[in-house]
């Protein structure tokens, strides 16, 4: 009999210790599938602008979690009932919410698997873990998809003032140095409350709230859409969709067994059975480094180029402007890459591109932040505060780029 204490207690350098509730809880982290995030980076290739970010998504699950029990203990303490099973769902579901992120967090959805979304992939890996645990992940998964009929259940998961965005915007502003984003979390899980079976937040927290969304938008204007780890990221996934299209034609590039799966086969939604899943599970940041280690030495020009501009973080030239970027700008870089390296236009389009980029710190269209007023009364956080610039906040900002080589490659 395995009487091994699973009662642990891990120390957090954001909130100190950090408690496993029980025993199901443990297992779960155990579990190859989750210790699997403590290979993922948390923020992508954010790490070649803050070299202190390279915490990991385990990391930030765990974070997640302990904020959950936070939550969970002040909306009993003013009176919200909530049942056992429902705490222990709860739990399970913020722990494992990330669990389907792939390598580098977001550039896998691009590339490697078509237009696969991580939240898709975390429901099928809960799903899975759901068969091995005899059906005790059955009401997390109901309160994940959004399907429980508590709905401030889901809020606490995935909302706009949830666990997740209360947990990541404080890790990643600590360990990128960004004063800018460290929220006051705690007080924000204090000031919680359900009115209706939907969460609300004591007008007294309302100061706490602004300062969450004016934190949100700063975090996004300079570390998440940060120019340096926008062109990182976008060179990963056009590395990751060149590899792809020479093991479609044919050419043998050096990975690992893995990462040869999903280079090699076209990965949709439907495709994802119980083996695909567990390749993906086996899946992760080491995979990507070490092939592009390999394919800097390759024969084919964009390959090598792409692999060694980010082991060696000679990146493309990237500009952002507030217009869209002109076509001719576009042309000319595009026609004198092709002349100085004498390659075809499809090759010179993985080094001269544009996008767009947009930031919302706010959003009054999904499920608004609401403020329960000293009255009794609800209102939407933008017509309850008196800081004007919150209705700015709500309003998206598109922003366009284009990145192109320097002088040369």
């Amino acid at each position: 009999m395995n009487t091994r204490n699973k009662l642990k207690i891990l120390n957090d350098p954001i909130y100190g210790f950090i408690t496993i509730p029980n025993p199901l809880i443990f297992d779960l982290i155990e579990h190859k599938y989750f210790q699997r995030l403590r290979r993922i980076s948390q923020m992508g290739m954010s790490y070649l602008v803050y070299p202190g970010a390279h915490h990991t998504r385990f990391h930030h699950a765990l974070g997640c979690m302990h904020l959950m029990q936070k939550a969970i203990q002040v909306l009993c303490f003013k009176g919200v009932e909530i049942s056992e099973e429902e705490k222990q769902a709860l739990l399970i579901a913020i722990l494992l919410h990330d669990i389907g992120h792939g390598p580098f967090s977001h550039a896998m959805e691009h590339s490697i698997v078509n237009s696969v979304h991580h939240e898709e992939i975390s429901l099928l890996l809960m799903e899975q873990l759901n068969k091995e645990f005899n059906g005790s992940l059955t009401l997390a998964i109901e309160i994940f998809k959004g399907n429980y009929p508590r709905k401030f259940m889901y809020q606490l998961i995935s909302g706009q003032i949830d666990m997740d965005r209360a947990d990541y915007l404080k890790r990643d502003s600590f360990y990128t140095g960004v004063a800018e984003g460290n929220i006051n979390s705690e007080r924000i899980i204090t000031m919680l409350s359900v009115v209706d079976d939907e969460l609300v937040i004591e007008e007294k927290g309302i100061y706490s709230v602004e300062k969450f969304l004016v934190a949100r938008r700063l975090m996004y204007w300079q570390v998440y859409l940060h120019k340096t780890s926008l062109v990182a990221e976008q060179l990963l996934i056009r590395v990751l969709k060149r590899a792809k299209e020479l093991t479609l034609q044919g050419t043998k590039l050096q990975a690992s067994a893995a990462l040869s799966f999903f280079i090699e086969n076209e990965i949709s939604i439907e495709d994802f059975n119980y083996e695909v899943l567990d390749q993906f599970a086996k899946l992760d940041d080491y995979d990507i480094v070490s092939a592009m280690k390999e394919w800097m030495n390759e024969a084919d020009f964009v390959l090598s180029n792409l692999c060694k501009m980010i082991i060696n973080r000679d990146l493309l030239k990237i500009k952002i402007k507030n217009k869209k970027i002109a076509t001719k700008k576009l042309q000319n870089e595009t026609q004198s890459l092709m002349k100085q390296y004498n390659i075809s236009k499809a090759e010179a389009s993985y080094f001269v591109f544009s996008g767009e980029i947009s930031n919302q710190a706010y959003k009054t269209t999904s499920q608004n932040i609401n403020i329960l007023m000293k009255t009794g009364k609800i209102q939407d956080v933008v017509k309850a505060s008196d800081q004007l610039n919150l209705k700015a906040l709500s309003k998206p900002v598109t922003k366009y780029y284009i990145c192109y080589p320097k002088d040369k490659l």
